[in-house]
């Protein structure tokens, strides 16, 4: 049976591998909440059990090149258990499940993913026809992989003025592809002969007749078994933090390519006689349709740094319970997860974090759903959310290695090399604050707010423990800097629109924060309505609760100005966030646990394991090590080997 084609199983279910971990009926209902409910089996099964194979745990001592070889080899091993990769690029929420469960393992490979499924098969896919017989064999048995050239030197988050030009040539049919300046190289898509031979999809403008009609698409195979094809000029990049991939410059010297090179639609085509067709008569919509893919990358990315945010709270919350320091009878030992500084932290991250994943299935099945009406509202959303998700995913991964301390900070602990790798999230599809500033930009005066309270009750009446009178404190947080905004806007000076734009802004992503919390609410808020196990809901909702107070902290002046808070509720805020901690402090390791990481692969991770020293025995060897003695002249001796990492 295909690994990624199970049977469904009855809803809550989650197959054999671990079972022994759901036999508790609140942790079984909290995994299944958590993770698509009925639709578990098929969207995130397989790819859990895929990973707990030992050729997807840590493989320390390998060089930069050795790391990407192997994120090429595990692609492959995915490849594999594929029934038909054609159907998981076509898939979006199997997409984003499969950046969910390997992100974390391996950044390198999250990006291959999302570069070879997404942007490069997606597209071909997106772009194919009836009439069209172009074989995708080659990319679908990774024979050859494929790559995904859009930006430029010059030009990132402006892709729309890149520069490299398609000319189309009428008496071959087909089109010169060329690099014209430095600026106008690909910068950085992983085009090196690591991993084998590749193709790329490369944005370009389509030059006919003297005519510039647009960026498109073209088909463009880049290596061989022997290196690079004529014309194709690689460079690799220095490296980057996180776990590496083959970033590299290239550029093209008039590169032939055929007329089927060309990605075509209702967007843009040519006629027989080489003329060009376009339904829209707008090069710039013309260029978003070509790169529509982009939408789902941004949700495979906000996926991929979730899974993060989950394995580090996973790690650390494990840590914190058998890491042991002195208490405070002497002679007595504690684990460190007794401590409000240590778990109160764990559990503001877990609050948000099981936010986040709520949002991110909200977002998904929208985007999944929407229709073409709803379309650029949908894709809005999606961007916010991936900025947000992005953002909370680099702060929980920050503040999980720095509950483990030095350990840490060592790679075979799983958590060093996660902010990088989500940083890489943050950047990809869209930078956070360039999509976020966009959103502003439109909801500032074309996004209606929920100004409306549904419920008559006067502030001192209400209790910040009502989550219903939390959520409609986080929709007046969105109205008032929706107001500041266009407030500014009106008073900026006419004729100078940056002007205008600069002084609006801030409240503008003040707005687009709060409607992103808002959003996040809500998911959480329909999680715990569909949640039957009594146990598990008192705990959600002890999260939410957790989530919105703390979010709402910094935001009480002016709910408290405008009348929407009392003076007593601000007094009370921190007695209520605490008494909660207090409440969810007996159960974080079950909530940590919900997140369902295999245990084949936390047995590879030491400080999940509770191995602080001699568990780094799998990764270094010890030499006869001397110590002082507290008998003078005396000696102990502890065996092994020099300390030397493993090749």
């Amino acid at each position: 049976m295909n690994l990624l084609t199970q049977p469904p199983q009855a809803p809550g279910t989650i197959g054999a591998a671990d079972e022994y971990r759901l036999a508790e009926p609140t942790l079984r209902e909290l995994t299944y909440i958590l993770f698509d409910r009925h639709d578990r089996s098929r969207l995130h099964s397989g790819w859990r059990a895929l990973i707990a194979d030992e050729s997807f745990h840590q493989q320390p001592g390998l060089t930069a090149q050795e790391r990407t070889a192997l994120s090429y080899a595990r692609l492959r091993k995915i490849n594999s258990a594929v029934a038909d990769p054609r159907d998981l690029a076509r898939d979006p929420r199997k997409l984003a499940g499969l950046h969910e469960w390997t992100g974390f393992l391996d950044g390198g490979l999250c990006t291959l993913e999302s570069i070879h499924y997404n942007l490069f098969l997606g597209s071909l896919l997106d772009h194919q026809t009836p009439a069209d017989g172009r074989d995708l064999s080659d990319y679908t048995t990774l024979r050859r992989t494929g790559t995904f050239l859009c930006t430029e030197l010059e030009h990132g988050n402006d892709a729309a003025q890149l520069e490299t030009t398609a000319t189309y040539d009428h008496v071959t049919g087909g089109f010169d592809l060329h690099t014209p300046n430095p600026g106008a190289q690909k910068f950085m898509p992983n085009t090196s002969t690591t991993g084998g031979p590749k193709s790329a999809l490369v944005a370009a403008r389509l030059v006919v007749d003297g005519q510039d009609e647009g960026a498109f698409l073209f088909l463009t195979p880049l290596s061989d078994d022997f290196g690079h094809l004529p014309g194709i000029h690689v460079r690799r990049l220095p490296a980057r933090h996180g776990t590496p991939v083959d970033h590299c410059v290239t550029a093209f010297e008039h590169v032939r390519l055929p007329r089927e090179a060309l990605l075509e639609g209702m967007h843009g085509h040519l006629d027989p006689e080489g003329g060009f067709v376009s339904a829209l008569g707008n090069p710039r919509k013309r260029f978003l349709k070509t790169i529509s893919r982009v939408t789902t990358g941004k949700l495979c990315m906000s996926a991929g740094t979730l899974g993060m945010a989950r394995a580090a709270l996973t790690i650390a919350v494990r840590h914190s319970h058998t890491r042991l320091i002195a208490g405070a009878k002497a002679g007595r030992r504690i684990p460190i997860a007794d401590h409000r500084s240590h778990h109160g932290r764990l559990l503001s991250c877990l609050a948000t974090a099981y936010a986040m994943t709520f949002l991110h299935r909200s977002v998904l099945d929208r985007w999944v759903a929407h229709t073409p009406e709803e379309q650029e509202e949908t894709e809005r959303l999606v961007a916010i959310s991936k900025g947000w998700i992005t953002w909370q995913a680099r702060g929980i991964a920050i503040e999980c290695r720095e509950r483990c301390g030095a350990h840490g900070l060592f790679s075979h602990n799983g958590l060093s090399e996660l902010p990088s790798n989500i940083e890489g999230g943050i950047t990809a599809e869209g930078d956070n604050l360039v999509v976020w500033v966009k959103a502003a930009s439109e909801m500032i005066f074309g996004h209606v707010v929920d100004r409306t309270g549904h419920d008559d009750r006067a502030p001192e009446d209400r209790s910040l423990d009502d989550l219903s009178y939390l959520r409609e404190l986080h929709g007046r947080v969105e109205a008032i800097w929706q107001d500041r905004a266009r407030a500014a806007m009106r008073r900026g000076r006419r004729g100078d629109p940056l002007g205008r734009w600069n002084s609006a802004s801030a409240s503008g992503l003040e707005m687009v924060s709060a409607h992103a919390r808002l959003q996040a609410a809500d998911a959480f808020l329909a999680a715990i309505a569909i949640t039957t196990d009594p146990t598990a809901r008192a705990l959600l909702e002890d999260l939410c609760r957790l989530f919105l107070l703390e979010e709402l902290a910094r935001h009480t002046g002016d709910l408290l100005s405008e009348g929407r808070l009392t003076p007593g509720h601000v007094r009370e805020l921190p007695t209520n966030v605490e008494r909660i901690i207090e409440r969810l402090a007996p159960r974080l390791a079950l909530l940590a646990e919900a997140f369902d990481l295999p245990e084949e692969y936390l047995k590879s991770v030491p400080i999940a394991q509770g191995q602080h020293v001699m568990g780094l025995d799998k990764f270094l060897t010890l030499d006869a090590v001397t110590f002082p003695s507290p008998t003078p002249g005396a000696e102990q001796h502890l065996r092994g080997p020099v300390p030397t990492v493993l090749a």
